[in-house]
Formats: C-alpha cells, sequence, structure tokens
C-alpha cells in the first residue's frame, strides 16, 4: 500500500507538503501545477487516505431510586445526580437519564455503564447488571454479595460527630427523629447507618431511651408530625436535643417546635442532615451535618472511568462530612 512518503519521493516534495496538500490546506503556499503532480501521483499509486479514527463517545445511564416527582421532594439526590452530570460534560461523556418507574427502557439503549443513586433491591441490582458490565451505586449501604463499586457518607463518623457535640455540652438527654425507608419493589426495611450509630452511641455510654426515638418519611411534614408526637408524649420531659435524620425532617421538626413556643436551642437543641439550601434560611438557621453531594455524584463517574480503563478491583468510597452549627444549636 502506497503511503504519504512514496509520494513525497515521486513528486520531490517534503512528506508534510503532501499531507497538507491531500488534506486541502488551503493556507499552503505551493503551485497549482506542484498540487497536480501530488494528486497524479497518489492516484498512480493507488494511494488511499486512511479513514481518520473517530473516538466513541461514551453513554453513561444515571439510575434513579425516585420518580422524577419524588426527586423534586429531595434535594440529596437531586444535587447528587447533578454533580454526576457535570462530570459527565467535562468528560464529554454522553448521558442518558432514568428514574425508578422507567429504568426498564434502558435496554434500549447501548450504555458502557451504569450510575446508581439510592438505594435498590438486589433484583433491581441484577438487573442493572445484566445491562451494562460496569455499575457504581450511590448511597446504597445494603451489602451484597458481588464485588462492585461504591460511593458512600461516613454516616458513622458524621453520627458520631453530633454526638459527640451534644455530649460535650453535658448533654445526656438526645432524641433521634428520623426516616424509615424501604425498597420501591420490597417492602423490607433498608437499613440505616444514622440509627444505628445512635442506638450503638448511646447504649454504649447508658444514654439510650427508646421512648425518644421516632421514624416517619424523611419529609418536612413527617418531621413536624413526629415532633408534635415528641410534644404530646413528653411536655416538660422532652429531650434536651434531638439528631434528626436530614435536613426535611429537622424542618419539619423547628416548625412544630416554633408553634408550641419551644425555644430553640435553649431549651431545644435540633442538628439535622445533608445541608440543603434552605437550611441557613429556616428560623433559626438550622444547625447540620453538611454532606458533600455533588461530589459523590462526581465521584461515581470517575470510578466509572476507571473501571473502563481497566480497574478490576473494586473499589467502596466513603466521603468524610462537616458540621455546620448554626442558630439551632450551640
Amino acid at each position: 500500500m502506497a503511503t504519504i512518503k512514496d509520494i513525497a519521493n515521486k513528486v520531490d516534495v517534503s512528506i508534510a507538503t503532501v499531507s497538507r496538500v491531500l488534506n486541502y490546506d488551503e493556507t499552503l503556499s505551493v503551485s497549482d501545477d506542484t498540487k497536480l503532480k501530488i494528486f497524479e501521483a497518489a492516484e498512480s499509486l493507488s494511494y488511499k487516505k486512511r479513514a481518520q479514527r473517530k473516538t466513541k463517545v461514551k453513554t453513561f445511564a444515571i439510575i434513579h431510586w425516585y420518580t422524577e416527582k419524588e426527586e423534586l421532594e429531595d434535594l440529596y439526590y437531586m444535587s447528587i445526580r447533578m454533580g454526576a452530570e457535570e462530570r459527565c460534560q467535562q468528560a464529554g461523556v454522553q448521558v442518558v437519564r432514568y428514574f425508578q418507574d422507567n429504568f426498564q427502557q434502558m435496554k434500549k439503549e447501548n450504555v458502557d455503564g451504569i450510575i446508581a443513586i439510592g438505594k435498590f433491591s438486589e433484583a433491581q441490582r441484577e438487573a442493572f447488571e445484566q445491562l451494562a458490565t460496569h455499575v457504581v451505586y450511590v448511597d446504597d449501604y445494603e451489602q451484597t454479595k458481588r464485588k462492585v463499586d461504591r460511593v458512600l457518607v461516613d454516616f458513622v463518623q458524621a453520627t458520631r460527630g453530633v454526638l459527640d457535640h451534644f455530649v460535650a455540652q453535658g448533654i445526656e438527654e438526645i432524641g433521634y427523629i428520623g426516616g424509615q425507608e424501604s425498597h420501591k419493589d420490597d417492602a423490607t426495611p433498608i437499613r440505616d447507618p444514622r440509627e444505628e450509630t445512635f442506638r450503638a452511641y448511646l447504649t454504649e455510654k447508658g444514654l439510650l431511651r427508646e421512648e425518644w426515638m421516632y421514624r416517619g418519611r424523611f419529609a418536612v411534614e413527617d418531621g413536624y408530625d413526629l415532633m408534635k408526637r415528641a410534644l404530646e408524649e413528653h411536655g416538660d420531659s422532652l429531650p434536651s436535643a434531638f439528631f434528626v435524620g436530614n435536613d426535611s425532617l429537622a424542618v419539619g421538626c423547628l416548625r412544630a417546635l416554633n408553634e408550641a413556643g419551644i425555644a430553640v436551642p435553649d431549651r431545644v437543641q435540633v442538628i439535622g442532615v445533608n445541608d440543603i439550601s434552605v437550611s441557613k434560611y429556616v428560623y433559626p438557621p438550622l444547625s447540620t451535618v453538611k454532606v458533600h453531594t455533588g461530589m459523590m455524584g462526581e465521584e461515581a463517574v470517575d470510578l466509572l472511568q476507571e473501571r473502563l480503563d481497566g480497574r478490576q478491583v473494586a473499589k467502596t468510597l466513603y466521603l468524610d462530612t462537616d458540621l455546620v452549627v448554626r442558630g439551632s444549636s450551640r
């Protein structure tokens, strides 16, 4: 097969000149006669221009365990997804997005990998892993027999940090208001490392009181209803502090306390989790554990890229948190 060098030797010009002529470089200053000789030589030598390799654009599917409507009510998961999509854009990766109620349609797509955001049942995980060789799970704490990549929050240290903060002030009456989740296709309750750590920590110190623990959904209305219930059941014996599973619940708790005329933080301190955007604007401004949700999504994309580049060993990445003290605690 003829090469550019063969043409250059035949016409007695440089390889660079041949290349620029054959690529129709308009900035090249060379006579029409020379151009003609180059094209004639290419034809006589049966030169075929090599097709330039096109880099295949990767496609990642992002699957959300919520429906699109549910996601709008929980900024935590929306922020994770947006972080993943921004990293994909930076890396030139195409994204196809699915939610809990339509991910079955993914069979129609050809994807290089999946980022699964939320909590999924074993049956759902098996379905994902049949659709793509590589799957990264974000915020899914359930144990699995398979070795998979995961991005998680270190909720154990986050919870212990909040409780240390209370205990350091001499507070021993600590309540818990959290959420109870289950898989969409399975009613089995999902373990929550926040509640597990809360129980273990206070049991160790002899301070655990079951009657001060409440669970509902991770929603503002449930935080409001559960705190009202705590006020009705305990009155003046209400705990001096509450660790609340997420900021949405905590916002509802603050509303119930304000309506009841309970001074926050003088009578009751409240600390939530996530540091969603509205946390600093409620009254009093909410103390909370800052979770770096955008980074969770970014790291998931990076893990998936590593897999596609050949990494064989599964990784579980834990991200640290920061306690942000505002007006609802001391």
